[in-house]
């Protein structure tokens, strides 16, 4: 396939046709995702032999393809894509920004929506505000504009509204989170803490193998050997161990592991406790976070702990993500994981074990949006136990927004 350009009459500028960007903006001209997709694959089909195209003419092929589909706003809107209709968004924060379907989207995904539901939302709101050429909106009108979407659609409902309402609420208490991920190794918890810390803005994360490292250079093998193992090798450091043989006995894995996790009680109750002092919300993850430490874990603080463990139920995915690590983080390769796996895998059946006694939430870490889709749909969950509010009392507005939209 020849790569096709596309020129600017006005300055010559040549730049490759990307399906990605025509896709963007059709959406921001009403388009729903699937249809916009469509149009851009048939038009880069189109456009298959030939090497340069103006952007004005890159214009009429899209238009052609608009009117055929009897869309007549969205093409009247695309005509005029130069002059766009832009909705102006106020903040309590005085700041003015454009409304972004992006960052729309971004809040929508908090509250634990599939993929399809939010680019739903995204297009019914920004063709509600389009087509009612509503200039300028505040942030909390949107909100409540949003609930009331959410509310009485068919597919999603008041559950899904309550959701976005009790997470506002929380957002605007300005109270901290802590997120502790634990699980086995290979389950996905590094992962699943970066997906958690960039979606809602958490700049503070820690591993609890970093607290071990860190221990290690204070507390020499000769010293106390069980920390200078790995979590399913830890037994190797304790006293008086005799021959094993070839297979682990599990009361001994635990225990060694158990010896490990409590060394570390104390730097994981540390960063706990400054992250509170501090106000600052936190995600920490690691295999030594054991349900029974989280349960004596205190904050003393009215920060919101979500305790989650993470696991995968087939020894092929827990393998897959195992030797998956080595390439993407080579220093940590699957060699040392996979000749330990029967071990890895015991010491998982525990910590899900125990996770289930304490009834500490347990999350089956198969797709990484699914997880966090369940995560917050958890978190919402727990933060609703203690929720009274209504849309007014979170919004600051009433639900009279009849001028907004």
């Amino acid at each position: 396939m020849a790569k096709t350009l596309v020129e600017d009459p006005e300055d010559k500028t040549r730049i490759p046709f990307l399906r990605g960007i025509l896709i963007r903006s059709l959406q921001d001209s009403g388009v729903d995702f699937d249809t916009a997709s469509d149009i851009a694959s048939d038009i880069r089909q189109e456009l298959d032999d030939t090497e340069l195209i103006s952007t004005v003419d890159l214009g009429h092929l899209v238009l052609k393809r608009l009117q055929s589909l009897k869309t007549g706003q969205i093409a009247n809107r695309y005509r005029n894509r130069n002059l766009p209709l832009t909705v102006q968004v106020e903040h309590c924060d005085g700041r003015v920004t454009a409304f972004s379907r992006q960052e729309y989207r971004h809040s929508l995904q908090t509250i634990g929506l599939k993929s399809r539901e939010l680019d739903k939302v995204v297009q019914t709101m920004q063709e509600h505000l389009l087509n009612r050429k509503i200039e300028t909106i505040t942030a909390p009108h949107l909100s409540m504009l949003t609930y009331r979407y959410l509310r009485q659609s068919s597919q999603l409902g008041p559950a899904v509204a309550h959701r976005w309402l009790v997470w506002h609420d929380f957002i605007n208490s300005g109270r901290e989170i802590i997120f502790l991920l634990g699980g086995t190794a290979g389950c996905g918890k590094s992962s699943t803490a970066n997906l958690l810390a960039s979606s809602l803005e958490i700049v503070r994360t820690q591993s609890t193998d970093m607290l071990r490292e860190v221990m290690r250079t204070m507390m020499p093998r000769q010293l106390v050997p069980v920390l200078h193992e790995s979590s399913f090798t830890a037994w190797r450091g304790l006293p008086d161990l005799h021959d094993v043989g070839d297979e682990v006995p599990e009361d001994l894995l635990i225990q060694g592991y158990r010896s490990q996790a409590d060394l570390l009680f104390l730097a994981i109750e540390a960063v706990i406790a400054r992250a509170t002092r501090e106000r600052v919300s936190l995600v920490l993850e690691g295999v030594h976070l054991h349900p029974t430490l989280i349960e004596k874990l205190q904050t003393g603080t009215d920060a919101v702990v979500i305790p989650i463990m993470l696991g995968l139920l087939k020894r092929k995915h827990l393998q897959q993500r195992i030797k998956k690590r080595s390439t993407n983080v080579p220093d940590r390769g699957a060699k040392h994981y996979m000749a330990h796996f029967e071990e890895i895998w015991q010491l998982q059946s525990y910590l899900l074990s125990e996770a289930d006694r304490a009834n500490v939430h347990i999350t089956i870490n198969e797709s990484r949006d699914k997880t966090f889709a369940e995560i917050m749909r958890f978190t919402i969950a727990t933060l609703a136990k203690n929720f009274d509010g209504t849309p007014e009392k979170v919004f600051g507005v009433t639900d009279d927004i009849q001028k907004t939209g």
